[in-house]
């Protein structure tokens, strides 16, 4: 197996979201995601704590109301049952580590 670019492995379309499975297991998931300017995914909870580390671009990511801008190269956690939501102030990728275990 050769080593990847994360960036390179999702592809930004016009207007959408675009998601790719990266590993799915019982213990969690590795989804890569690439948002248009604009797009969000609007505020939810999950049971299990998840990583977002930002591969380009920009978003806002609020976590029980209270918002954080994160960009290239930083990362921010999203806690279990805490209600947060994911707004790209620009076009952005991310990886979004879900830890079930």
């Amino acid at each position: 197996m050769k080593a990847l670019i994360l960036s390179d492995m999702v592809d930004y379309h016009e207007g959408s979201i675009v998601s790719k499975e990266i590993i799915k297991k019982e213990s969690g998931t590795v989804t890569l995601f690439a948002f248009d300017k604009g797009q969000g995914l609007s505020e939810h909870t999950a049971p299990f704590d998840a990583l977002v580390n930002v591969l380009d671009g920009k978003a806002e990511v609020k976590i029980s109301g209270e918002p954080s801008v994160v960009k290239k190269d930083e990362i921010i956690i999203m806690p279990a049952n805490k209600p947060h939501s994911v707004q790209a102030k620009e076009r952005f990728k991310m990886l979004l580590v879900l830890i079930k275990k």
